[in-house]
């Protein structure tokens, strides 16, 4: 992947990302997007133990169990469904 197509915070508009990632090593982290808050509803819940998702794909990962893997990152697993994003705090621009 190259540099444009990593997502990045919409400053004029409303619209969180289509993909996001708390990982910091990941190419889908954006840590202007996820100061502003980033709530999740998949499969009509609202979810708060997110790692990642993707709107157009219809996924989120979210960490299974306690579990790490050998560099101390928590293994995740991929959940499929309908997934919604919305930032937390909305910018009055």
């Amino acid at each position: 992947m190259t540099e444009t197509d990593t997502p990045t915070a919409a400053p004029q508009g409303d619209t969180p990302p289509d993909r996001l990632s708390v990982n910091a090593n990941s190419p889908f982290f954006d840590v202007e997007v996820l100061k502003r808050g980033i709530g999740i509803r998949f499969k009509d819940r609202v979810r708060n133990d997110v790692e990642e998702y993707c709107i157009s794909e219809g996924w989120i990962r979210v960490a299974a169990g306690k579990s790490r893997d050998r560099h101390g990152n928590p293994l995740t697993i991929k959940l499929s469904g309908p997934v919604e994003a919305w930032f937390e705090d909305v910018k009055q621009g």
